[in-house]
């Protein structure tokens, strides 16, 4: 899927996951991880930390392996495409 069909997609989604006072603490990137691992596409909402915003966001795709997507505003898209089994 390329970016284009991702950004396209990602403007119906509404965030599952909300980035608060606690930042990006690791309950929180867990939380995140296990909505990319079921969605794939997941939309985050930034709840404060207007200055980190985008800091936080390449942050959180390095840590959890996603491709951040898009940032607009409030909110970031990340992109974890799904696991392909190994051949054996």
């Amino acid at each position: 899927m390329n970016l284009r069909e991702l950004k396209s997609r990602a403007q119906l989604l509404k965030p599952l996951v909300k980035l608060g006072k606690a930042g990006a603490s690791p309950e929180f990137l867990a939380e995140l991880r296990s909505a990319l691992d079921r969605h794939g596409l997941v939309k985050i909402r930034f709840e404060g930390f207007k200055e980190e915003r985008k800091t936080l966001s390449k942050e959180i795709a390095a840590t959890t392996g996603a491709t951040l997507i898009q940032q607009v505003g409030h909110t970031a898209v990340f992109h974890l495409p799904p696991k392909t089994p190994a051949a054996s």
